[in-house]
C-alpha cells in the first residue's frame, strides 16, 4: 500500500522501499525509520512509480526479484524520467551477484548492491551517507531560493527607484533650460549649464540602471526591423556633434548597411562607444567611426580613437559594475549593456588595443538573421 503522507508534507527525508514480500518491507521499517527519516514500502514496481510521483526520496532500496516488473525494469523506467532519473538506486538481493547482473544492475542506473540477509550496520552505513548528500542537496537549494529572491527584491527596488526619479529629473532639466533662454545674468546662465549637464549625465545614469534591472529580469526585449544601420549611427553622431560642438567626430560609411535590427538599441550601443570614444581618447585626435556593409552576411561598426587600455583593465571591460583605476565616470554598466544588446542580435563585441596610442571598440552583427516579426530574448537571443 503505498503512503498517504509525503515525508516532504512531514518535513522528513524519505527512503523507499521496493519488495514485494511483506516480512521484508517490516524489517526494512523497522531497521531505517528515526526521526527525520521516514520510509515510504511499496509492493511493486508500479506502486513504486505512483509514490514517487507524490514524494521526493534521497534513495530507493529496490529488491531485484519482483513478479511482473522486476528491479531492474523499475531502475530503468525511473531513469527514463526527469523526476526520478537522479535518484540513488541500490539494488537488494538474494541471489548470488555474477558479472552479468553486476553488469546490468549498474547499466540500469544502480549505484550498490545488497546482499540478504542483510547486515544492519552495512545498511545504515550505506543509507547514511545518501541521506546526508540529500540533506545537503536540499539545504543548498533552499539558499539558492532565497538568494534568488533577494536579488529579485533588490533589482525590482532599483527599478521602481530609477523609474521614479526620472519625473523629478525632467523638472530639473526643464528648469535649466528655461534659465538659459530667459535668463540674462552670466553667473545664472553658467550655472544653468552645470545644471543641465548634471541632469544629462544623472538620465544616462538611470537609463543604465533601468536597462540592467531589465536585463537581468529577463524583461528586456529586442524588435528587429529593417534599418538603414548607417542611417542609424549618422543620426548618433548628430546629436553628439550637437551636444558637444567642439568635439571631432569623422564618419564613414561604406558598402550596403541594410540590415534587420532594432534601431533602438543599436542606437543605444553606438551612442555608447562613440561617447566613451569622446570622453576617454585624447580630444585634439578626434573619433573615427566606421560602419561597414562590405560583408554579404554582416554589417561591422568600429569607433577608433587615440589612447591606451591598460592589460588587466582589458579584460573586464565587459563586466557590470567594473572598477578602474581610470577614474571614469559612471557606474560602469555601459559596456555591459553594449554587449548584452548585441548578443541579443546574435552578434559579437570586440575590442582592438594592441596597436601603441590607438583604440578600437566595435561589434558586428548579422545582416538578416533575425525575423523582423520576432521579439528576441536579451539574455540568449532566442526568439520567443
Amino acid at each position: 500500500m503505498i503512503e498517504a503522507v509525503s515525508a516532504a508534507e512531514r518535513g522528513d527525508v524519505g527512503v523507499l522501499v521496493v519488495d514485494d514480500i511483506e516480512q521484508n518491507r517490516l524489517a526494512m521499517r523497522a531497521l531505517l525509520e528515526r526521526p527525520g527519516l521516514r520510509v515510504l514500502t511499496v509492493a511493486s514496481g508500479i506502486e513504486a512509480l505512483e509514490a514517487l510521483l507524490a514524494n521526493d526520496v534521497a534513495l530507493a532500496l529496490v529488491d531485484v526479484q519482483m513478479p511482473g516488473m522486476d528491479g531492474f525494469e523499475l531502475a530503468e523506467l525511473m531513469r527514463g524520467a526527469e523526476r526520478t532519473r537522479s535518484i540513488p538506486i541500490i539494488f537488494v538481493t538474494a541471489a548470488p551477484i555474477d558479472a552479468q547482473r553486476s553488469f546490468r544492475g549498474y547499466e540500469a542506473g544502480a549505484v550498490d548492491f545488497l546482499n540478504k540477509p542483510i547486515d544492519p550496520k552495512i545498511l545504515h552505513g550505506k543509507v547514511d551517507v545518501f541521506v546526508e548528500l540529500y540533506e545537503q542537496r536540499r539545504q543548498l537549494h533552499q539558499r539558492m531560493l532565497e538568494l534568488e529572491r533577494a536579488l529579485s527584491l533588490n533589482e525590482m527596488m532599483v527599478a521602481v527607484l530609477t523609474h521614479d526619479l526620472r519625473t523629478p529629473l525632467s523638472a530639473i532639466a526643464f528648469t535649466a533650460e528655461l534659465l538659459l533662454r530667459t535668463g540674462s545674468d552670466d553667473n545664472v546662465k553658467q550655472s544653468a549649464l552645470r545644471l543641465k549637464s548634471s541632469t544629462s549625465r544623472m538620465s544616462a545614469l538611470i537609463t543604465q540602471l533601468l536597462d540592467f534591472s531589465r536585463i537581468r529580469a529577463g524583461g528586456l526585449r529586442i524588435e528587429p526591423r529593417p534599418v538603414d544601420l548607417g542611417a542609424v549611427v549618422e543620426g548618433v553622431v548628430g546629436e553628439l556633434r550637437q551636444a558637444a560642438p567642439d568635439a571631432r567626430i569623422e564618419l564613414r560609411i561604406v558598402g550596403d548597411v541594410r540590415a534587420t535590427l532594432d534601431p533602438d538599441r543599436i542606437a543605444q550601443v553606438a551612442s555608447n562607444l562613440v561617447s566613451n570614444a569622446l570622453r576617454h581618447g585624447k580630444a585634439d585626435a578626434g573619433v573615427r567611426v566606421l560602419v561597414d556593409g562590405s560583408r554579404g552576411d554582416s554589417l561591422r561598426v568600429e569607433v577608433e580613437n587615440a589612447g591606451s587600455i591598460d592589460p588587466i583593465e582589458r579584460t573586464r571591460l565587459f563586466e557590470p559594475f567594473r572598477s578602474t583605476k581610470s577614474g571614469r565616470e559612471g557606474l560602469g554598466l555601459g559596456l555591459y549593456i553594449v554587449d548584452q544588446f548585441v548578443r541579443a542580435h546574435r552578434g559579437s563585441v570586440f575590442v582592438d588595443a594592441d596597436q601603441p596610442g590607438r583604440v578600437v571598440f566595435g561589434f558586428a552583427v548579422p545582416r538578416g538573421d533575425l525575423d523582423p516579426t520576432l521579439s528576441q530574448d536579451i539574455e540568449t537571443g532566442a526568439a520567443r
